[in-house]
């Protein structure tokens, strides 16, 4: 497929999932609103006019302690922003030694989540990927959860539909992608915690996966 490049310029899509949530994930626990806040100290001195972020509780609070160190920032709240499964692999699209544990995993998303799901994903990909239009680069943050960033890392990267799977991120973790005319999409930062502290790192990460 030839791509037009002429009247697009570089996307800067930068990821983040939402801070440390409560128990019952009404809102954000005291570590997550540090967190948040934390990370938008780092990102204030980043170009961004645009926010976007999902609906839940969990998402708008962590974006509203972001937005509160930016400048200039418009804040959008989207669906396509949400917590959502993006897609469900029938069997054999899975290596065999994973397949019961990831569809085991899978197994209680309903039939409406199965559906709903992949058109939110879609609507995430044309929404917030690909090179920006007209001429000037342009630079949007997506508040978001474990699942969208880890559909659109995947996405970035040309893998297999199923391979969101198993590319998890902490809370208030930093991933940048970085969509260029005529060129492939460069995964600039993944999972970065270096805005945070040591006790505010690997939140939303067994202990066993902390590094």
């Amino acid at each position: 497929m030839t791509v037009n490049t002429a009247a697009s310029a570089t996307r800067h899509l930068y990821l983040v999932r939402h801070g440390e949530a409560l128990p019952d994930e009404s809102g954000l626990s005291e570590r997550g609103r540090r967190q948040a806040e934390l990370l938008g100290r780092r990102l204030a001195g980043r170009p961004i006019r645009v926010l976007h972020h999902g609906p839940l509780p969990r998402a708008t609070q962590t974006a509203e302690l972001i937005a509160g160190q930016l400048t200039g920032v418009e804040v959008r709240a989207e669906e396509c922003a949400g917590d959502y499964v993006p897609y469900v692999p029938a069997r054999d699209e899975l290596p065999p030694d994973c397949a019961d544990h990831l569809l085991r995993f899978l197994s209680s998303a309903t039939d409406e989540e199965r559906e709903r799901g992949p058109e939110l994903a879609r609507e995430a990909v044309a929404r917030f990927t690909g090179p920006a239009p007209g001429g000037t680069d342009r630079h949007e943050l997506v508040v978001t959860h474990n699942f969208l960033i880890g559909w659109l890392v995947r996405h970035a990267l040309d893998a297999p539909p199923w391979r969101w799977l198993g590319l998890n991120h902490a809370n208030a973790a930093l991933t940048v992608l970085r969509y260029a005319p005529g060129r492939p999409t460069t995964v600039a930062l993944l999972n970065d915690l270096g805005h945070l502290p040591d006790d505010l790192r690997w939140t939303g990460f067994p202990p066993e996966l902390h590094l």
